[in-house]
């Protein structure tokens, strides 16, 4: 059955050009289009599509706001294409961060050849948005996340105050690492498990599916809401307890041993598993140099990267963590990953703080 999209977006070009796309495709159909959100709202409530594909500066209402909306009622999958998602721009991480499963860019010039050039990605981008499952969201925890002080510490529900009492949770200070790999709803994931961790957690590697220059502000936009230090990955990095490191979008990051204490090394190469960075490159360096050390967790993400790195953990030793079907947005690497047998538990999002917590305080 093909996949019912509904185009809101100020530009009658724009519409025309999509409408044009998208009318040569059997896997997609266009059931309607609307010059902005005011008037989107009833035509979407009377025909809900499967996937809705949303500018962001329109008359009346913006995209953003209209976003929130949505995902605070009844949430659709949605894909944001606007000029302002270029360039890793802050728009584009807020809105990854309300709810949109992808960001696609939209030039300002040379629209129609474009949206040629660009027709696969848009239309696989729609189909993958159509098997999401965005989760509702509350317009206050979307709109304005309260910035968490670095002497504050986040008990594992979210809420800061004093840390859960988890038997000697911080009584171990050894050096055991956490390597966590994501991809489509993935942003929002990420926000809940490192806002729900203390500031002496253990070091945390994290690939996740993002372009190049998304990374720096997406790790400084977690950096002022967590009580952890989040940061762009750079080579060399030493991964320390209270530290959370992001593959920078484009490269490619492993872990490595050094007179035992773990490093990030950041390098170039062909994509793996058709990404870059690629979750199966943190994995499978993990398994090389912690072994059993290691904690390895795959979450929300379309396809399969990740699953056979967390194989060779999981048969190396290292406990292995999936997401569960209920919590993700894509149920794709979690799943990929439990058919492999590379997992140890199951778990939905919101469990995950507490499993590193628990993972930490073994001996």
């Amino acid at each position: 059955m093909a996949v019912k999209v509904f185009v809101v977006d100020d530009s009658a070009v724009v519409r025309q050009a999509l409408a044009h796309m998208l009318s040569g495709n059997p896997d997609v159909e266009l059931i309607g289009s609307a010059p902005n959100p005011l008037l989107a709202m009833d035509a979407i409530r009377k025909n809900p599509p499967d996937v809705l594909l949303l500018d962001i500066e329109m008359p009346g209402m913006d995209g953003l706001t209209f976003l929130r909306q949505i995902m605070a009622g009844t949430p659709i999958p949605t894909v944001i294409c606007s000029t302002l998602s270029t360039e890793g721009s802050k728009v584009a991480l807020e809105a990854l961060s309300a709810g949109a499963v992808a960001v696609l860019a939209k030039p300002k010039l040379g629209l129609k050849q474009h949206l040629d050039d660009s027709r696969h990605e848009m239309i696989q981008t729609l189909k993958t948005a159509a098997r999401s499952r965005p989760r509702v969201k509350s317009a206050s925890s979307i709109a304005s996340p309260s910035i968490a002080s670095k002497s504050m510490t986040p008990s594992a529900t979210g809420q800061f105050g004093r840390a859960p009492v988890l038997s000697g949770v911080h009584a171990f200070a050894m050096n055991k690492p956490v390597v966590i790999g994501s991809s489509t709803g993935g942003t929002q994931a990420l926000e809940l498990v490192l806002t729900s961790l203390p500031a002496d957690a253990p070091g945390i590697a994290i690939t996740q599916h993002m372009p190049e220059k998304f990374t720096a502000m997406y790790a400084q936009r977690l950096d002022g809401i967590c009580a952890m230090n989040v940061r762009e990955a750079k080579d060399g990095d030493r991964l320390e307890r209270g530290v959370a490191l992001i593959a920078p979008g484009g490269r490619h990051m492993q872990l490595q041993k050094i007179n035992g204490q773990y490093y990030v090394k950041v390098l170039d190469g062909p994509p793996v598993n058709r990404h870059k960075p690629s979750v199966d490159v943190l994995f499978k360096s993990a398994a090389e140099c912690a072994g059993r050390d290691a904690l390895g967790i795959i979450m929300t993400g379309m396809g399969d990267d990740g699953a056979r790195g967390m194989k060779i953990m999981h048969d190396g030793g290292a406990r292995t963590i999936a997401q569960n079907e209920e919590t993700c947005v894509v149920f794709g690497m979690p799943k990929e990953a439990i058919k492999l047998q590379a997992v140890d538990d199951i778990l939905p999002l919101e469990s995950m703080a507490r499993a590193i917590l628990q993972f930490d305080s073994r001996a």
